[in-house]
């Protein structure tokens, strides 16, 4: 029902996806990082090869933490994907996880669940906005100000101000991605963060955030075209989710080229949920 990818054929499933951008974006973008940093470990299953219709990347789980590191997931054929999850081991229905994949997936996920009586829960739904060209991001004037990259001293600050995080599940995945991924901050004078944005395992930036205190300095439009621009000059994709609700921030990375696609939306699902946070 489904087959684990090697190195090589890693290669090829992102040039097969580029096909099916944006909707493929993030798990596009998953596979862009993962053929070029060692972060933590990831299994790329899909449901056959070459011809895949479902292929997804799941972080391994060998601690309680690693349970909050998100499964992405692309299909073209809706009937695969329910079969997938409803007749394959790929997910253990009796523990927590996470998937992020197109809200069109709804339905299925809700089904599947149901038949396995397991709670699901869709917890965010998101704009995917896309910098086409670097090139045409407005001038920022980041004079005087000290701009860095994030490092673990900092994992805990991020923790406890990202909406998601609690107690201490979301460290491994903050971790993960400021030890392997890009990041920008910005630094007060005692050299402390006071507003900052990481990049996802899926090569989407997010956890943008700026200290109450600090805010209205502009700090958030310097930081996601510094981001950007790094980025772009690694090679890879340039994008970020924004959820439905968040007017300031879609704002925000419009004012700076960003487009949406009407016509998709990302969703994430939690199933499972009470194990994760009992």
């Amino acid at each position: 029902m489904a087959f684990e990818l090697s190195e090589d054929q890693l290669k090829t499933a992102g040039n097969e996806l580029k096909r099916y951008l944006p909707m493929s974006q993030q798990v596009y973008g998953f596979l862009v990082l993962r053929n070029r940093v060692r972060s933590d470990p990831v299994r790329v299953l899909v449901d056959r090869w070459p011809q895949f219709r479902v292929i997804m990347c799941k972080p391994h789980v060998e601690q309680k933490s690693d349970l909050f590191k998100d499964t992405v997931l692309f299909a073209t054929d809706a009937a695969v994907l329910e079969e997938i999850l409803s007749k394959s081991s790929v997910f253990d229905w009796s523990k927590y996880f996470c998937v992020g994949t197109s809200v069109s997936h709804t339905e299925i996920f809700k089904a599947v669940a149901s038949a396995k009586g397991v709670p699901c829960k869709r917890v965010a739904t998101c704009y995917l906005m896309t910098l086409e060209d670097v090139s045409r991001l407005p001038s920022v004037d980041s004079s005087g100000i000290s701009i860095s990259s994030l490092d673990e001293s900092h994992i805990g600050l991020v923790n406890q101000t990202w909406k998601f995080g609690k107690d201490d599940v979301a460290v491994g995945l903050i971790r993960n991605m400021i030890a392997n991924f890009p990041s920008c901050c910005v630094l007060d004078a005692e050299r402390k963060p006071v507003s900052w944005i990481l990049t996802y395992a899926s090569c989407a930036i997010g956890m943008l955030y700026t200290l109450p205190e600090h805010r209205g300095k502009g700090y958030a439009k310097i930081l996601v075209s510094s981001l950007a621009k790094r980025n772009h000059a690694l090679g890879y994709p340039v994008y970020s989710f924004i959820e439905e609700e968040n007017a300031v921030s879609y704002r925000l990375f419009a004012n700076l080229g960003f487009t949406e696609d009407p016509s998709y939306r990302e969703a994430w699902f939690r199933l499972n949920e009470f194990q994760m946070f009992q």
